[in-house]
């Protein structure tokens, strides 16, 4: 059986890093203003959104501890690296989403829309939704160039990739601006209709909108990281292309069983039941069984460990 356990590289990682420190440090002073904001207007959207920020931060804080553990590299009682940390932390951060957001809003807008409130001046609001949304366009553009750019070096399609992208610290990012600013404007809506109308219904109706769009966030991510905590191998296409490479080794008959598992947006397993040929030596074996793992690893540089098991062909 031939393996390899070798790693390395960490540029898409330390990418990942700074892309999550970006959103980071907008989101901490915009939770803030918006509690002013909210507190100043007696705006119950303006306030769901300060939880919003707040859940944003707490969430950010859990990627970089992602981040930071799923890098350490393996050693004897983890012999195939922390991976799958990073998917843990990330399937708590998109629990706080969940909880420090959306629960929040949904509550404090029946609260609104059942006891009523009321409104204050609603110029300090909207200044900082406006600054807000800057600060949050600018960390999704971050985050969405750097998912751009990862889809290119895979000759992925944008939306594809994003949706299938192991790196789910940059998807999270990605995913919770997009909804930072669709909040902002439900927001921004909420208090114009309660300034046009004076009724406090438009703003409970906004706050509610806001939780409900943080719950879909939430189990969008949770989703995808339970699947890769689960386990989940390459995409079909890829199994192919792998299963094209093992073929093309001078010594390999037929690959009777294929296993990938993706543990790590640079970590992949390789595991297969080989059939080589009947009359190949001990040691044209061990070659072939080298030369898979040089082209595996050369067309697909995510693959850290491939193991190979020779296996008698079936009858």
């Amino acid at each position: 059986m031939a393996d390899s356990g070798k790693h390395g590289g960490n540029g898409q990682s330390g990418e990942s890093a700074f892309t999550v420190i970006v959103a980071a440090a907008a989101n901490l002073g915009i939770a803030a203003a918006k509690a002013v904001a909210g507190v100043i207007s007696g705006s119950s959207a303006m306030l769901s959104e300060a939880a919003h920020s707040v859940a944003d931060t707490v969430t950010e804080v859990m990627l970089l501890t992602a981040l930071r553990r799923s890098g350490k590299p393996a050693d004897e009682d983890h012999p195939l690296g922390h991976g799958g940390e990073r998917y843990v932390w990330a399937m708590l951060a998109a629990v706080a989403t969940f909880v420090g957001g959306a629960v929040f809003s949904v509550y404090d807008g029946v609260h609104t829309l059942t006891h009523g409130e009321e409104l204050g001046d609603p110029l300090v609001s909207y200044v900082v939704l406006g600054v807000a949304f800057v600060l949050e366009g600018f960390s999704l553009r971050t985050a969405v160039r750097q998912v751009r750019a990862e889809a290119e070096r895979v000759r992925a399609p944008f939306a594809r990739y994003l949706r299938l992208t192991p790196d789910t610290t940059v998807k999270a990012v990605v995913m919770e601006d997009s909804a930072a600013l669709a909040g902002l404007m439900l927001a921004a809506g909420g208090l114009l209709g309660g300034q046009l109308t004076g009724s406090g219904v438009w703003d409970g109706v906004a706050s509610i909108l806001i939780g409900v769009l943080l719950a879909y966030v939430a189990w969008v991510l949770g989703r995808s990281n339970a699947e890769l905590l689960v386990g989940r191998p390459l995409p079909r296409a890829m199994r192919a292309a792998v299963r094209e490479e093992l073929l093309a080794v001078e010594q390999v008959v037929g690959v009777l069983d294929l296993t990938t598992l993706i543990q790590g947006p640079e970590e992949v397993l390789v595991a297969a039941k080989v059939d080589f040929r009947d009359v190949a030596t001990a040691a044209e074996i061990e070659r072939a069984c080298e030369e898979a793992e040089h082209r595996l690893r050369a067309r697909f540089p995510s693959v850290r460990r491939v193991y190979l098991d020779p296996t008698p062909g079936r009858a």
